[in-house]
């Protein structure tokens, strides 16, 4: 069973954090120097002072946001050549899938359609299972599914900038902000079934926080698309830097995967 974020994950975040703290730091102090030295060769980048304005969310007018394929990898540079397969995210989705626009944009109508194909495909599932969908407790079993999978998926529908809605705020701290045990529901791309667990987000801000709920509803919406809890944690993380470019930011996550438990090495503990 997915078990609390303890203090030793604390501690661990807290760890990971303060080093990016020292080095973003570190970089600060190198960029003052070189100023003053010019002729020094060795001058690390400097790190901006301030964050950048709270309107350049970097969802709002990304461009690119799905990652990379490893067969899309080519020889050298690993993004060399390759944006043109890309898919583009003017809508501030968040690594969009190639049907997200379209199920985003859908009619009343084309939503409808949606729900009766998938619901033909599982009636078919059901026949290929041994079972007879015509039998009293499955006649509505298609509908109901296709319309569940609709909402356990529904995040492929949720635009960050809406999910934060503003709710980024001038201050200064610069003490390492943490949210725990944050519960999340998702559905693993590889079987479709679910994995349970909880999730701790944290960061140390540079003069911009985030509204603590806030936290809670990026896990929300990155949970409700098929995922892996890889991808799941990175896309979080991600999002956080991106609405408020903070010093550093870490995501842990305990989970249950039924994939693991209900079919395969069945072991939950793993």
């Amino acid at each position: 069973m997915a078990t609390d974020i303890d203090a030793a994950h604390v501690a661990q975040l807290s760890d990971s954090l303060q080093r990016l703290q020292v080095q973003q730091d570190q970089a600060i102090t190198a960029g003052q120097d070189g100023e003053e030295n010019p002729g020094h060769s060795s001058r690390s980048p400097s790190v901006p002072k301030s964050p950048i304005s709270r309107d350049g969310y970097g969802f709002r007018k990304s461009g690119v946001s799905t990652p990379l394929m490893s067969g899309q990898i080519a020889d050298g540079h690993p993004h060399s050549q390759l944006s043109h397969e890309l898919v583009p995210d003017p809508n501030g989705l968040g690594w969009p899938a190639k049907s997200t626009i379209s199920r985003l944009n859908a009619t009343p109508e084309e939503k409808a359609a949606r729900e009766k194909k998938m619901a033909t495909a599982v009636r078919t599932i059901l026949e290929c299972i041994g079972e007879d969908p015509d039998r009293e407790g499955l006649q509505r079993t298609p509908e109901r599914y296709a319309q569940a999978i609709m909402w356990m998926t529904r995040g492929y529908e949720e635009r960050l900038a809406d999910v934060i809605n503003d709710a980024i705020f001038a201050e200064d701290h610069d003490e390492m902000v943490i949210v725990r045990d944050i519960d999340i529901s998702s559905l693993c791309e590889h079987h479709l079934v679910p994995f349970t667990g909880k999730i701790a987000i944290a960061y140390i801000p540079n003069q911009l926080v985030l509204g603590i709920s806030k936290l809670a509803r990026i896990a929300e919406t990155f949970s409700r698309r098929l995922q892996v809890q890889e991808r799941l944690t990175k896309q979080i993380a991600i999002a956080v830097q991106e609405a408020i470019k903070p010093r550093g930011v870490a995501v842990v996550m305990e989970a249950t995967h039924l994939c693991m438990t209900m079919r395969g090495v069945q072991k939950p503990d793993i």
